[in-house]
């Protein structure tokens, strides 16, 4: 039943929860705080830059740009500029209705990257645009959108050096939450589209219980997904999708976004499993307010060895944990549904 309930808590952050206000910007023993983000499901850093984009899973958020030594944080805007790469998707997200979820960045040139974002509100897509951040603050132009299947909403995107984008679906029509967490059977997929291709196409052979974050390899012949369902990360073979070359142990909490840290490691953090507190709460907005500890690791990609990297201890000022980013000897944390990133000591 536990596991059962922490694949709904996923979910729940797709269906963007509202932030709960919190009172104090207080820290929380060694936990400090950049309160105001609504929902920050994820965050990445700007490649060669203090600058960290979160992203906002709720109507309207759209992204919020973080100083990461100064800890202030603003909305981040953006313009459009269509790249014709995108002919299918000639118009950029309404600003009013962007709700961003996951994040990918890629360096393209000295202080410019691609972000690719997890998009939900008006249409569900990955969202392509350019980051420059060359200036004194860094800025976003809208260059596209790769369209998801009919039906489908995306949950975390990873790209490739070539540009093809990898995305994954947590569930598929007709599935359910006891489908991946108590019969564990696969209930989501990978997806990848190509420049030139017209749409996504399913990647068959990467179908999990719960596919949830994703990540390459450094040389793209790897992709990593997180399986809520298994509470794994599993290991793919790009050009051969069908074998699964390794799979970490079952974790003790739900990994969410993973990503590759600059040390070449996967990083990847959740709620704690086992919560006896939380126990009584028996729907998914109960099991949301019941605060649970995060637990962060950096997993070792050619052996799929865990490391806990930090953790935050239960507590109302935040709970609900999807991701990690080590920052200088920080490390940064988001949540599906609350009103703050909390910011926690590496270990």
């Amino acid at each position: 039943m536990n596991s059962m309930r922490w694949v709904a808590l996923v979910v729940l952050g797709w269906l963007t929860v509202g932030a709960q206000a919190q009172s104090s910007c207080a820290p929380t023993g060694d936990v400090s705080y950049v309160c105001g983000p609504k929902n920050p499901e994820d965050l990445v850093l700007v490649p060669g830059t203090q600058w960290i984009v979160s992203s906002g899973m709720a109507e309207g958020a759209g992204f919020y740009l973080i100083d990461s030594k100064a800890g202030a944080f603003s909305p981040l805007a953006f313009t459009a500029r269509p790249d014709s790469a995108f002919a299918n998707c000639p118009t950029p997200p309404t600003a009013q209705t962007l709700n961003s979820h996951g994040l990918n960045v890629r360096a393209t040139g000295a202080n410019r990257a691609r972000l690719y974002v997890v998009g939900h509100g008006g249409r569900e897509a990955i969202e392509v645009f350019d980051v420059d951040a060359t200036g004194a603050r860094p800025t976003l132009t809208w260059r596209g959108c790769v369209l998801m299947p009919e039906g489908l909403a995306a949950n975390s995107v990873a790209s490739f050096a070539d540009g093809a984008i990898v995305a994954t679906v947590l569930f598929m029509p007709g599935t359910t939450f006891a489908d991946a967490v108590i019969e564990r059977k696969p209930t989501g997929a990978v997806y990848e589209w190509s420049p030139g291709k017209p749409g996504f196409e399913l990647v068959r052979g990467t179908e999990l219980p719960a596919n949830n974050g994703i990540e390459v390899s450094a040389d793209g012949r790897e992709i990593y997904v997180a399986s809520s369902g298994l509470q794994t990360i599993v290991a793919f073979s790009h050009s051969n999708p069908a074998r699964q070359l390794r799979t970490t142990r079952e974790l003790p909490f739900t990994p969410d976004n993973v990503h590759l840290a600059t040390d070449g490691r996967l990083v990847t953090a959740g709620m704690a499993v086992d919560v006896p507190a939380c126990a009584a709460a028996q729907d998914l907005e109960a099991i949301a307010r019941c605060p649970r500890p995060t637990i962060a690791v950096a997993i070792d990609p050619a052996t799929m060895q865990d490391t806990v990297i930090a953790t935050t201890s239960a507590t109302p000022a935040f709970s609900n944990a999807t991701m990690v980013l080590p920052v200088g000897r920080e490390a940064w944390i988001g949540t599906f549904s609350g009103d703050r990133i909390a910011r926690a000591p590496l270990r």
